[in-house]
């Protein structure tokens, strides 16, 4: 008896944390679109800032063969 009455107690205090949200659900819409508009900026600017990288490596790598094989052939 004891069990069912702590398990009823935390089904009530969730119930509770439920209901003191205090958001309706319009602003809970609004929430979760700039939450993806933020993630999507983020994950734009990581893609642009990682492509540079490699393009910037993969420049200089070439450069580095480009020096090798002309100090071999002099």
């Amino acid at each position: 008896m004891k069990t069912l009455s702590v398990f009823a107690m935390f089904i009530g205090l969730g119930a509770m944390a439920f209901a003191q949200n205090g958001k309706s659900a319009g602003q809970d819409m609004k929430d979760a679109g700039n939450s993806t508009k933020s993630a999507a900026k983020k994950a734009g600017h990581t893609t642009k800032k990682e492509t540079k990288h490699a393009a910037h490596a993969t420049a200089d790598a070439a450069d580095k063969g480009a020096n090798k094989v002309k100090d071999a052939t002099k």
